[in-house]
Parts: structure tokens; sequence; C-alpha cells
């Protein structure tokens, strides 16, 4: 049934009636009576009796006769459910769009054809271009290898560092390419819309047209349903898309692949709050399937796939890293700001104003990545520094214009006669340059230069080749025509000093993702306005992603943080959290911490075991749940496992 009530989640049995017998098949949607409402379920399996003493109701209707459950994902969400201490409700309804009974009656085009038949690949298959030449791969040592293992229809499984400038793109349409001709199928996830159209460029290339379907949540009702369905029906053997794809029903999966899965955005928002790395590695698991893991930067959970054995690296040796990198070198801030009139408007440091001065003049684009977007997110009294904050909810004060009145980034309230609770003072600095402003000095230090800005209100996917400033917040970065010039990396304590257990992991995968636009050195450097002792800075200096995850991973594993141990969070009203936890039958190893404040006044336990006692977690944790479902409590407590954020 389709109903997320921990204590509900199980299947229950029901008779089908002999009018439904044709129709009524595995993976359809079905209505059934239970507790006097006519509420929606899913037809699991059929059976020829059923083990219940009791008496049966009958199903009382087939919402439509498309079996748009695969088995496989019906394994693959009980498998999640039980991993997120979630419901199988809850997991079905992420894996399988809403019915859209128009495109269900639309007439189909084809017969299926991805298929393979058990002699050899279909037809269609051997359309693809010959997956024998690994192309970009051969800059890794064990590239090629990966492909191979591909082709023949085995299961490899790795973790891919990709080099700067590197056409990743390609490099998984090259894989997919390989599993294709193996006759198998593949699903791809990417953090967001401008990756997924990047990846549907090259699959379209290596593939040809209609080889592949795009799912992405963005996409509507209709067209999200109708690649569904395509997919559902084996139209296509490969699947390509956003977190929403990572339950896409592909026949004989061969592969499944995430790229640059530090990304937030792979971490589902609802419940129970799935992150798709984790759940294409245990798709893998459970079909057999090949896996790869990519990005410029590697995280921990990745680390923690080559350690344990479970997957193998795919790098480049130290020579050919050398040969694609750009020059790259930190700088210190205020006390190295340039003397020239122009670098001190643009708050430039003496060594990013040179080199952004350079690539200027060599008519080349400069890439200045900046943390916050808007104009001063951030202000504080200009005579004791004493951070601006507003009057009715304590909210941070913010600048929207160099005109602008300040205005609370909370209750939107604004503040015009602002006088400061410390001093009296009422002249305002900025705390927090944001792209906006860094746009508007970058302007007026090189006069005649386009600036061009991508952000939250405009993203844009690519910049000309020619001289121009591009202010971008991290993962607005727009790809430039040869590469950048230069690549500044500013404000970077602003990714540094977050509360956050991943702040140094997530600045190096930020950095990484800009300075791999740059071209590689002479003709293109990248500065980063850091201490060039901090580890994520070492890591960025030498391009080594390796050597910071394995450093992040033992030091995870020395405190006792994810992913070297489970901990799972329990959030909500205090005597709601104590309530369950209560209630909770935790494994006896098991070390609750806490509470540490939530936001709209709740408060927060965390729950840590070992690896090895995650399910047990998991379990009672969902058990006490129910519990607290079936007598109906009041106040609701939310259950996350390995969150991503801890504080």
């Amino acid at each position: 049934m389709d109903v997320p009530l921990a204590h509900l989640d199980r299947p229950f049995d029901y008779l089908v009636p002999a009018e439904l017998d044709d129709v009524a098949v595995p993976g359809t949607r079905v209505k059934v009576r239970f507790a006097g409402q006519l509420v929606d379920g899913w037809l699991l399996s059929r059976a020829d009796d059923s083990g219940h003493t009791g008496r049966l109701a009958y199903l009382e209707k087939v919402v439509s006769p498309e079996p748009v459950l695969a088995p496989e994902i019906a394994r693959l969400a009980r498998a999640v459910a039980d991993r997120y201490a979630g419901s199988l409700a809850d997991v079905l309804r992420l894996a399988v769009p809403p019915r859209h009974a128009r495109v269900e009656k639309e007439p189909r085009d084809d017969e299926p054809t991805s298929v393979a038949p058990a002699e050899g690949p279909t037809a269609a298959e051997e359309e693809v271009a010959d997956p024998g030449d690994p192309r970009g791969w051969r800059d890794y040592p064990t590239g090629p290898a990966l492909l191979r293992a591909l082709t023949d229809g085995r299961a490899p499984r790795a973790v891919w560092s990709a080099l700067p400038g590197e056409d990743w793109a390609a490099r998984y349409a090259d894989a997919v390419a390989a599993t294709v001709a193996g006759g198998r199928g593949a699903v791809v996830v990417v953090p967001d819309a401008r990756d997924l159209d990047r990846l549907d460029a090259a699959l379209t290339a290596v593939l040809g047209p209609g080889r592949h379907v795009s799912l992405s949540a963005a996409l509507g009702p209709a067209r999200r349903y109708r690649a569904f369905l395509a997919a559902r029906r084996g139209r296509v053997p490969v699947v390509i898309g956003t977190r929403a794809a990572m339950f896409a029903p592909v026949d004989r999966l061969g592969l499944v692949a995430v790229w640059d899965d530090g990304d937030d955005l792979h971490s589902e928002p609802r419940a129970p709050y799935p992150h798709a790395r984790d759940v294409l590695l245990t798709r893998a698991q459970l079909a057999e399937a090949g896996a790869l893991v990519g990005g410029f930067a590697r995280t921990a959970e990745a680390q923690l796939l080559l350690e344990t054995g479970w997957a193998r690296e795919v790098v480049a040796d130290r020579a050919t890293v050398r040969a694609r990198v750009p020059a790259i070198a930190p700088t210190g801030d205020d006390p190295q700001l340039a003397r020239d009139p122009g670098a001190a408007t643009a708050r430039l440091p003496s060594l990013a104003w040179t080199a952004a001065r350079d690539a200027v003049r060599a008519d080349l684009p400069v890439l200045v990545q900046v943390p916050r977007r808007g104009y001063l997110p951030s202000i504080a009294c200009a005579d004791c520094r004493t951070p601006a904050r507003c009057a009715h909810c304590a909210g941070p004060l913010a600048l929207p214009s160099a005109g602008g009145t300040p205005a609370c980034r909370w209750c939107a309230r604004v503040a015009p006669a602002y006088a400061c609770p410390q001093c009296g003072g009422r002249r305002l600095r900025a705390a927090v340059t944001g792209a906006r402003r860094t746009a508007e000095e970058l302007g007026r230090a090189f006069p005649g230069v386009p600036v061009r800005t991508s952000g939250r209100e405009e993203v844009l996917t690519e910049v000309p080749g020619g001289a121009a400033l591009v202010v971008a917040t991290p993962g607005a970065e727009p790809v430039a025509e040869g590469g950048y010039g230069a690549v500044l990396l500013l404000d970077s304590w602003a990714l540094l000093t977050r509360a956050d257990l991943r702040a140094g992991e997530e600045a190096l995968r930020r950095w990484l993702a800009a300075a791999a636009l740059a071209r590689p050195a002479p003709a293109g450097r990248v500065v980063v306005v850091a201490d060039g002792a901090l580890a994520p800075v070492q890591a960025l200096l030498r391009w080594d992603a390796a050597w910071f995850a394995v450093r992040e991973l033992a030091e995870r594993r020395e405190l006792g943080f994810p992913p070297a141990v489970r901990m799972a969070s329990v959030t909500g009203p205090a005597e709601a959290v104590a309530d369950l936890l209560a209630a909770a039958r935790l494994p006896v190893d098991a070390e609750v911490l806490g509470p540490v404040p939530a936001d709209e006044g709740r408060e927060r336990m965390l729950v840590r075991v070992p690896r090895a006692r995650a399910a047990a977690l998991a379990e009672a944790l969902h058990s006490a749940a129910g519990a607290r479902a079936a007598r109906k409590a009041a106040d609701p407590v939310r259950l996350q496992v390995d969150p991503l954020s801890l504080f």
C-alpha cells in the first residue's frame, strides 16, 4: 500500500477478482480497501495461496495495466528503505513518477530494442561505434581495462579522478557505449541541468539519437513520464538524469555511474533522504553491475570504497597530471593587496591582480569565483565591526545594491535607520562581498573589458574565448572556449570556516571544479587567496585529491564520523526526540550524542554505531518510529541516516 506510515511498512495480501486476473500483474498500480478507506497501492507479486489465516479482501481496482514498477526497482526500493530507516511507500514515491494517463495511451512507435538475446547484442547495439578505442581513457593507465571489462559484460567498479581540462562527459559516454556494446544498459546520474545537457550531447554523439532518455524533475509531468515509460518498456538501453534518475528502470543493467558525488544536489530532500551515490552503489550490488564514481575531487565515501577493496582506482600518473595542470599558487589577503589603484579597487592581492591583467592582455578570459551571491550579503558596523543584525528576528542584514537600504536576509524587513547596538554607529561596511559587488569592482579596475556574471539569477553555460572577466558563484562557472587564462579563487575563508564536517572537502571540490576550466601551464594560471599551509590548499596546489581524501577519511575514522561509522540524526521537539530514543532498541554499542540545536526551536540527537551495526541501527529507529505512529504521537520526528550536515 502507498501509505507512508512506519507501522504499516509491510506487504498485505489481497484476493484478485476473476475480472482483474489478466491485468493484475506485478508492478501495476492498484486501489484497495484498508481500514475502511480506498487507498493506492502496488501489486508486488502474485501467488496461488496466502499464509494469512483470516479473511482476505479483494482488490478494488487496477489503476493501469502498465507494470511501471520493475521487479529490480521493487527490490532496490526495499533495500534503500531499510538502509535509511524509511518506509517502502516513501521510496516508491521517489522511484516511480506520478502516472500520466494520456502519455500511457500514446501509440508505441516500435518494439523494445534494448534487451539483448542470449546469443548476442541486438542490431541497434551493433550500430554503436567500436568501443575498442578508449580515446581519452588512455590518459589513465587502468582506463582502457575499465572499458574492456564493460564491453565483455563484466562488472568493474571504479573511482575515477579526472584530469584538469578533462571532457568528463565524453569519458562517461565512452563507458556507456562500451556497456551497450556488451549487450547491457546503463544509468548515469549528474548533479544539475547543465551537467545533464553536456552529457546528453556527448551520448548523442557516441550512441546516436534515440538511444537514451533524460530524466529530471524539471522536465514536467508528461515529458518525465514519457521518458520513464521509454526506459521501462525497454525502448532505450541508457537513462541519464539528475537524482530523479537513480531509480530509473533499465533492462539488463550493466553500469551505474555518478559524476561529482560530493555535490549536495545528489542528496534527496524528501524522506527517507537517500543519496544518489549510495542508491546507485546498492543497485550495482543487487544487479551485479559495474559502477563508476567520478569527479575532479574525491569524497571520503569514495575513498572508503577503495580502502575496503570494493572499487579500484582510475587515476593518471603524475607526469600526465603535471602536463595538464595549470600553474597554481596561493596568496595572502589584505597584506598583499596590490599597490596599483585598480587592484586595490578590485580587492585583489598582487599575485591575483597580475594573473588577471596578464590574461586580459593575452586576450584570454578570466574566471573569478566568489563564494557568495548578491551585492553585500553580510554587513557590519564600520566603527566597531559588530555584525549588523535585524532588530526583529536577529537575522543578518545585507545590502542589495550600492544605493540600497539594508534588509534582513531572513524576514526581509528593511532597516533604513540602522544603528549599531554596541557603539551606536550608523556607518556600515562589507563583512562579505558578493558576486555582484565583485563584478562592479572588477569593471572599474579593468575599464573596457566585458564583465559577465553567472549565478543563481542567470547561470551561463559557455563564454567565448576573448578577453573578459567572468564572475561566478561555485557551481555556476561557465566553460570558456579554449579554457581560461586565469582563475581567481577569492574569499576562500567563506568556504573553509563553515561549521560543517565537510568544509575542507567541499572547498577543495569547488576549487578543483573551477581550476579544471583553466588552460594548462604556462598559459593557464590559478590563484587561490588562502594560506598555502592548509591541507585543502596543499591538495589543490599539487592537484592531488586522492591524498586529501586519504587524510580526510583517516581523520574521520579517528574522530568517529561518517563514513567511517554510521550515524543517524533524530530531529524534532525535545520531548518527541526523547520519546523515540527511549522506545528504540538501539545496538549495545550505540553512542547517543547531543542534543544540539536545530531549526525552528527543535533539537537534534545523533546516534553513532560501527558500520557493521548499521542495519541494526536503521531497524531500531524504524521500529521506534512505527511504534510512535501506531499510537498516533502528535509531534513528528525526522530520521536521517548519514545526513550531509550533522550540526
